[in-house]
């Protein structure tokens, strides 16, 4: 099959590689029919996740059709077409039993973090979904069936694998509610579908941050968010502290450890010191109100120098972070999809065939061409 592999930093190809098989009896394996390039894949493709090996099958985004079942599986059948989910769990482990399907306990013999498709050895070291086949372990609890009864094309379910659940749970993990007044820190895929849900939650008022003005532009349109251009003011945080009379109840950072380096940072990441940088945290502890909460769902890695603790120490903030779980969410947010009180197909600006994921990551990754979310079909 061809599949998107990693060859080294800022390099992918698609290359043939060996065809999926069933490896456990409660295996699935489906041929892709769409899949997507999401923000944390640039962390692979730029040395900041450990252990990803050469040749290594991206992604973590899919669906399709089931094209093999092992003998275990007995809720999905061949034929049926299926959302995969990125998180790989077990469905049966004290962690998956309590909506906890990130953390699983039994799906990565690596690390104590829960699996991911396509993510390194450190997730678990499973093949991704940017492919014409995927295997999908846990067939029975780790895949969505589509009922045959729903006529919505892929476009409108693909994201159910990642970032509309991961949003959703994002913004409920930080509690917000009726009334609250809530900063998004970042207008990526997550960063704009949180915005979309933080209004659905109930916020009376809902700032987004960001340094592209196509990816503003989108939010203010499309959202019906305040708008703030980071790099055109010095003091970003406190301008919003300000503005806001006190500081948001809720921040929600969707940046993570991409965001824009200070100097100090450029030098600490040359030397291995720190991966990535702490700018959105650095915002959010500033803007946040007195006993507020500071949610986390870009990913983080490693260790972190001049981290703010002091300061959220003092201010009685809460910080609340974790890789999202997302398997418990997908029936209420396809329920969504189907009473078209939730959409996201705004979000794809380009619709690219497998053969050229290495001009997709290109553009995703220097956000050329008004880049927000690409979609790759098999």
């Amino acid at each position: 099959m061809r599949a998107v592999t990693y060859q080294g930093r800022k390099h992918v190809d698609v290359k043939n590689v060996p065809d999926p098989k069933l490896v456990k009896a409660d295996d699935l394996v489906i041929q892709v029919t769409s899949a997507a390039i999401c923000g944390s894949d640039l962390h692979l493709i730029h040395g900041m996740i450990p252990n990803l090996q050469k040749g290594y099958i991206l992604g973590h985004e899919a669906m399709g059709v089931v094209v093999a079942a092992g003998p275990d599986v007995e809720r999905v059948r061949v034929g049926q077409r299926v959302i995969v989910p990125f998180n790989i769990a077990c469905g049966t482990c004290i962690y998956c039993q309590n909506q906890l399907e990130g953390l699983c306990d039994n799906s990565n013999e690596h690390n104590e973090t829960g699996a991911i498709y396509g993510y390194s050895d450190t997730f678990g070291g499973y093949d991704g979904g940017q492919a014409e086949l995927l295997r999908v372990p846990y067939g029975n609890f780790g895949s969505f069936v589509v009922p045959e009864s729903c006529e919505r094309d892929d476009e409108e379910l693909l994201f159910l694998s990642d970032i509309l659940p991961t949003a959703y749970w994002g913004v409920r993990n930080a509690g917000v509610k009726k009334g609250d007044t809530v900063v998004v820190l970042g207008c990526g895929p997550v960063g704009l579908l949180a915005q979309r849900f933080s209004w659905m939650e109930g916020a009376a008022r809902v700032i987004a941050v960001d340094r592209l003005d196509y990816r503003l532009a989108h939010a203010k349109r499309t959202n019906h968010v305040e708008t703030i251009h980071f790099e055109r003011q010095q003091h970003t945080g406190d301008m919003i502290k300000e503005m806001t009379r006190g500081g948001a109840d809720v921040v929600i950072d969707c940046v993570g450890l991409d965001g824009k380096m200070n100097p100090i940072e450029v030098v600490e990441s040359a030397l291995k010191l720190q991966v990535g940088t702490l700018s959105a945290i650095v915002i959010a502890s500033q803007c946040v109100r007195k006993g507020g909460v500071i949610q986390l769902i870009g990913v983080y890695g490693a260790r972190y120098n001049a981290f703010p603790l002091g300061d959220l120490f003092a201010r009685g903030v809460t910080l609340k972070m974790g890789q999202a779980s997302v398997i418990h969410l997908l029936p209420e947010l396809f329920r969504m999809i189907e009473n078209e009180t939730l959409r996201a197909t705004d979000l794809i600006t380009h619709r690219l065939p497998l053969s050229e994921a290495p001009h997709a990551y290109r553009v995703f990754d220097q956000k050329e061409e008004d880049c927000i979310k690409v979609v790759l079909k098999p």
